[in-house]
């Protein structure tokens, strides 16, 4: 459906039947790859890209990643997801939900499904419960959590880590790096509904380390004052955290001058 290299203009807007959807960038990204599209976090690749699936391509998607559905987590009152019928989508529909705006997802469907996307292509079911145990403190039962089978080849989710690193290392995310440590990441800035009261729900949700995640953090700030994009104002709280999440878990820096350096898989 798209290679990281193929190639996208963005003017600064996207004209889908009657509507025109700009972009953060003002003026314009120019001429981009798709792998620089999501680097920049730029809507008219997204819009694109969300074209050349259609309809059916998205929502065959959209089910896949577990989006539909609730998560399973072991606590009472999940909300459900918030989304377009299917057959009520037309082309402006479609292009808004391809940059993430226009349906509602819970943060914990979000961070579950992005877990499973960098995981190597497993669904995996959230839970705060690990075993119950006795009054005496003996282990009495260890809970086990279904997986929800595979939603992306390994290549696929191999691709997506690359990525979604070069969005920290060089795009959007910057904000969110750590030295020593290889970060993947994604900025996002939403409107909120009705737009002429120009308010924004700001997110970054990061994993670490890129090649090997073993920890992801999903910030969300509502209705920031002032600077609203997620790269600038949400990013950074995920850098903060992971410096002190991964040496907790025993996971070293490594020295700028033994880093192993980013390859296109």
């Amino acid at each position: 459906m798209v290679k990281l290299t193929d190639q996208f203009s963005c003017p600064g807007f996207r004209v889908v039947e009657d509507r025109k959807i700009r972009c953060h960038k003002v003026g314009g990204h120019g001429a981009e790859t798709f792998l620089q599209g999501a680097m920049n976090s730029c809507n008219p690749v997204f819009i694109d890209v969300g074209q050349r699936l259609g309809v059916d391509g998205y929502y065959k998607y959209f089910t896949q990643f577990g989006l539909k559905g609730k998560t399973g987590i072991d606590l009472p009152g999940e909300a459900a997801t918030i989304m377009h019928k299917k057959e009520n989508m037309g082309l402006v529909e479609l292009a808004t939900v391809s940059f993430g705006q226009s349906f509602q997802i819970t943060p914990v469907q979000l961070i579950t499904t992005a877990a499973s996307i960098v995981n190597g292509g497993n669904r995996v079911t959230p839970h705060f419960g690990v075993e119950t145990v006795s009054a005496d403190g003996t282990s009495v039962h260890k809970l086990d959590y279904p997986s929800g089978g595979r939603i992306l080849s390994e290549e696929t989710s191999a691709t997506m880590r690359y990525v979604l690193e070069q969005v920290v290392s060089e795009g959007s995310g910057k904000k969110a790096k750590l030295e020593g440590y290889r970060i993947g990441g994604k900025t996002a800035t939403s409107e909120k509904l009705p737009r002429s009261l120009k308010k924004y729900i700001s997110s970054f949700i990061g994993f670490a380390p890129a090649d090997n995640p073993q920890v992801m953090a999903l910030i969300t700030i509502d209705e920031p004052e002032g600077i609203y994009y997620g790269g600038t104002i949400a990013a950074p709280v995920v850098g903060d955290l992971f410096k002190n999440i991964l040496p907790y878990l025993g996971i070293e820096a490594v020295q700028e001058e033994t880093a192993v350096h980013l390859s296109n898989p």
